[in-house]
């Protein structure tokens, strides 16, 4: 592959699309994105040209990827909604791996999650695994990467448990809180994602940071970090959704779904992989312990506001 040619990320002006789209940058590539937001505030300038994700119109989004070797696809949602769903998040996502074949992109770089299965009871995961099986079925070059969750200033689940632990004199685990996962740097699986661009073999990588947590741990070692430590207590799933779902009603979003809260306890964020990622969460959150959790993150102010930054949402 043409080490400084064009390549095409989603979402590059949203949060892991970002950090891919820096990256490539670095490297000397031009770079363009497929966006639902063109008029977001754009944090590279001119050297990123936004093209907006025009579903219906199979030839624009030839137009938008023809001319570039490689294809980074993290384009997905995170829960069903009154203006997207899983279904649709499907659809368009193999439009999108239809329209890179036909626009000759000769390799996909494609981000899922741990253990996705056609077979999984949560929707999230068996959507993941349909998608797998559709980039493994284009007859392109592909590298799967499976991070379990990320974190970056920008992320909503670890920024979201500090903004939590900041507010609230106790914090509530489902259940006994002993589940077990993996966070990965954003950057860090934005190296990860660059490197297998300039690969050609397929692979599948469980892209996993270098720490293990309980889910108790890590409420736990993140209220320390940010000098708010607080009594981590056992509460039943249902009430803990109830309680998420009270709060989300007064900031207007939806802080965790059923499925996630399912999905966290049935350890599908855990893999006995090797690390692919170096970055420690705690010495990252160590380094960010005065911004961590002071502003709320939420996924519906992301989609309802198309002009801001991540960052000031």
């Amino acid at each position: 592959m043409d080490p400084d040619g064009l390549h095409v990320v989603t979402g590059a002006f949203g949060f892991s699309g970002k950090y891919i789209a820096s990256r490539l940058l670095k490297a000397g590539h031009q770079v363009r994105t497929l966006t639902n937001s063109p008029s977001r505030e754009n944090p590279f300038g001119g050297r990123v040209k936004p093209y907006p994700y025009a579903f219906d119109n199979p030839e624009k989004l030839i137009e938008a990827l023809s001319g570039a070797s490689v294809f980074y696809n993290n384009y997905w949602v995170r829960f069903n909604y009154r203006d997207f769903t899983y279904s649709q998040a499907i659809e368009n996502s193999i439009r999108l791996f239809e329209a890179a074949k036909k626009a000759g992109i000769r390799r996909i770089v494609h981000i899922s999650i741990t253990n996705p299965s056609e077979d999984s009871p949560f929707e999230y995961f068996r959507g993941k695994a349909v998608l797998e099986k559709a980039v493994i079925g284009s007859g392109l070059s592909y590298a799967i990467l499976r991070p379990a969750v990320l974190f970056g200033r920008e992320d909503i689940l670890i920024n979201n448990i500090a903004w939590f632990l900041r507010r609230f004199p106790v914090f509530g685990v489902f259940g006994d809180g002993n589940y077990r996962m993996q966070p990965i740097y954003v950057d860090d699986l934005a190296g990860l994602a660059v490197e297998q661009g300039h690969k050609t073999d397929n692979c599948i990588i469980d892209a996993i940071g270098p720490e293990t947590f309980t889910y108790r741990h890590l409420v736990e070692t993140i209220g320390r970090l940010i000098g708010k430590p607080r009594p981590v207590i056992s509460i039943p799933p249902e009430a803990g959704y109830f309680i998420g779902a009270v709060v989300g009603k007064i900031l207007g979003d939806v802080p965790v779904t059923p499925d996630e809260i399912k999905g966290l306890m049935a350890e599908l964020l855990y893999t006995d992989s090797p690390p692919a990622g170096k970055t420690r969460l705690t010495e990252w959150i160590k380094e960010n312990s005065s911004t961590a959790g002071v502003h709320y993150s939420s996924e519906l102010a992301r989609r309802k506001n198309r002009e801001a930054s991540y960052e000031k949402l």
